[in-house]
């Protein structure tokens, strides 16, 4: 992430040469004497300019001032044309001016300059023009002079494998995608929301908030743009957010929590006399905006950079770029707890992800792979993209996404559709100044996922629930659900799985799934109707003969659900209630309905749940149902905490509406009465058992 610019430049005035000339000894000065006195007094101050510029990273503003002064350098000064030469490339090696980065390091080698990474360096560049014939030469010639340099043994491996890549192309498809696109920068393209219906990107397009324009890169400072589907699933065009997102500072490269709740972004500040480092802020949402960004302090550390976050998918870690000390390289990918008390510590991930070159923009896809890119692994040039593996054992292995999703140029910033294998990503491949684009992408797969959703039984959805999978090949998942109480989780083949959805204040509720081998794409859908503790809970799908308590047999499914519900939660004991409408004798409805709830508590006995875990009551018609959210929702003419009375009905004109609330009055509900039922007799036998164990004989 680059910093925003807003050094103000110092105009300097060249004194005029008046010196008067009295006499033709004097007339005789040499013109060209006196021009190349001033040349060489502008040169000098350019070069000081830029060193100024260059030592607080002002490389857009530094390249200009060196240009300057080389060109103001008498061409017989040879190491003074090496040095600025050597300096201007170092300026434009850094803002992906890579043609004139080439250029300048050419000429800073024909001049002799002496540092031998001139040619380390052109080599890099021309390896990221797509130059590989030329690239591999100079990388052989650096290695004459260096002999196993890890940079330059990589490269050339690179300039080998890139041709082979090229020619034999992945199943990816990529392109180019105008609407996100302006003509400035747009880069790390974020999918987001539980469609993945908006995308978050950083642009410097002038929009972006600020009138300055950057000294690093010649352009204004990126702010956080949002694009959004409309109602016929078409993107629309980015849009700048109305909050206090942005700022007229430089925002990006951002990402999401879980949950969606917490975006953590790239925040680069300014001042005109030192370097800027990046931080990594959090900005909150409140409904559907964001707030002001907060600071993460991950170090006390004020001298190294943190940029570019990633959370993985369980949300325990934060993953993020930093040139601190104690990595592999310049810059290396390292990661640190997050936790309910506060961040953990930092810890490097080590290889064989990080190298001795730039590892940046780590991304997680929800599967739990992680994306980055590098500059420091076998690669088609400046940037790559790769996806890391874990295993169980917590070893990773990394692989090269290859050609097409990779090019000569710098390719960052993927983000992904949920588990599908498509979305966005950025990159300045074929753009001569080395802005960067969007770009989409998509591979054909064979992908089996399962989808689900928690919510309240009888009711919406629960947000704040857990689905734990299991799997017997190793799989111990916890998984979050998004704000619509949805989850989705890649399986896999041939593996059998257990799913326990929860969530605080309800009981507990399992799914099984076996998963056979397909060689089709295939989505399963699975339910998690959660019961609440403490309200009363509708048991659909309940009946009786007419005027009677026997169940028929159309009840049994219901009632084998709820046997399964009671399994699955040992340790409640629960209140079986039946209700009648207000017709009828109110002993005899009341007499009716206790021995319906008996009835069912008889079924519940027979199939194996314990006696003292159930009560039947009967309530006849004492208890009349209260309008729900959801009921009033599906019924109009109700009004949510209504209470559905015989006085409340006969109000009612029409008779179908009438029935309808006769029909929400008789009812099977349960409650649950305690959730300790057989705890404590477990813990006696528990404390029973060690109290019988024999003692172990000292040594």
């Amino acid at each position: 992430m680059l910093a925003y610019n807003i050094y103000n430049k110092v105009k300097t005035q060249v004194a005029k040469l008046t010196a008067p000339l009295s006499s033709r000894e004097g007339m005789g000065v040499s013109l060209g004497l006196i021009l190349l006195l001033f040349s060489s007094c502008g040169a000098e101050t350019n070069i000081k300019k830029g060193d100024a510029l260059y030592a607080i990273g002002e490389y857009f503003d530094a390249a200009a001032e060196y240009k300057k002064g080389y060109s103001r350098t008498a061409v017989k000064d040879k190491p003074k044309r090496g040095e600025r030469a050597w300096k201007m490339a170092e300026c434009y090696r850094r803002i992906n001016y890579t043609a004139k980065a080439i250029g300048a390091y050419q000429n800073a080698i024909r001049y002799k300059y002496p540092d031998s990474m001139a040619v380390l360096y052109l080599a890099q560049m021309q390896h990221k023009q797509g130059d590989y014939k030329n690239a591999a030469k100079n990388y052989q010639l650096f290695l004459d002079s260096v002999p196993g340099d890890s940079r330059a043994i990589i490269g050339l491996q690179g300039c080998t494998q890139a041709p082979i890549w090229k020619k034999r192309p992945t199943l990816h498809t990529v392109k180019k995608e105008p609407l996100f696109n302006s003509r400035r920068s747009d880069l790390c393209p974020v999918l987001y929301g539980d469609e993945w219906d908006q995308l978050f990107l950083t642009s410097t397009r002038p929009q972006a908030k600020g009138n300055e324009m950057s000294g690093i890169t010649g352009m204004k400072a990126g702010d956080i743009f949002m694009a959004k589907k409309d109602e016929k699933e078409k993107w629309q065009a980015p849009e700048a957010i109305e909050s206090e997102l942005n700022s007229e500072y430089d925002e990006g490269a951002c990402c999401f929590s879980p949950d969606g709740k917490t975006m953590y972004l790239t925040r680069c500040t300014h001042d005109p006399d030192y370097p800027r480092f990046a931080q990594i802020f959090t900005s909150q949402r409140s409904d559907a905006s964001w707030g002001k960004p907060q600071l993460l302090e991950i170090s006390k550390d004020t001298l190294s950079s943190y940029a570019h976050p990633a959370v993985s998918p369980d949300g325990l870690w934060l993953y993020f770029v930093s040139d601190m000390p104690g990595g592999l390289g310049g810059l290396d990918i390292w990661r640190i707890a997050l936790t309910e008390h506060g961040l953990g510590g930092v810890e490097n991930v080590g290889e064989p992800i990080n190298s001795v070159g730039d590892e940046m923009f780590p991304v997680f896809r929800p599967n739990g792979e992680l994306y980055f890119s590098s500059n420091g692994h076998v690669g088609m040039g400046g940037l790559d993209l790769f996806r890391a593996e874990q295993d169980s054992a917590g070893t990773w292995t990394i692989e090269n996404m290859k050609f097409p999703m990779n090019s000569q140029g710098d390719d960052f910033g993927i983000t992904f559709e949920g588990l599908h294998n498509r979305g966005f990503f950025s990159t300045n491949r074929g753009d001569a100044r080395g802005w960067d684009h969007i770009m989409s992408f998509e591979c054909p797969e064979v992908l089996q996922t399962v989808k689900g959703w928690v919510y309240e039984k009888d009711g919406y959805e629960l947000p704040a629930g857990v689905v734990y999978m299991v799997g017997n090949d190793g799989t111990n998942l916890k998984l979050s659900v998004k704000g619509d109480g949805s989850f989705e989780q890649e399986i896999k083949p041939n593996v059998d799985y257990v799913f326990l959805g929860t969530c605080k204040g309800y009981l507990n509720h399992k799914e099984e799934l076996r998963i056979d081998t397909s060689s089709v794409s295939r989505e399963f859908v699975l339910q998690f109707p959660l019961a609440s503790i403490t309200a009363p809970v509708l048991v659909r799908n309940i009946f009786y003969e007419f005027d009677s308590a026997e169940l028929t047999p159309e009840s049994t499914p219901a009632l084998d659900s709820l046997v399964v519900l009671l399994e699955e939660n040992p340790n409640i004991t629960i209140e079986l209630a039946s209700h009648c409408d207000y017709r009828g004798a109110d002993p005899y409805n009341e007499r009716l309905s206790q021995r319906r709830a008996e009835s069912v508590v008889k079924y519940l006995i027979a199939h194996g749940i314990a006696t003292d875990r159930l009560t039947p009551k009967g309530y006849g018609e004492y208890r009349p149902k209260v309008v729900t959210r959801k009921i009033a929702e599906q019924n109009p003419f109700l009004t949510e905490g209504d209470t559905l009375s015989e006085a409340y009905i006969l109000r009612l004109e029409n008779e179908e509406q009438q029935e309808v609330c006769n029909a929400l009055n008789r009812r099977t509900e349960f409650k649950v009465l305690r959730t300790t039922y057989g705890l404590f007799d477990t813990l006696r036998e528990a404390l029973k058992e060690d109290a019988e164990k024999p003692e172990e004989e000292e040594n």
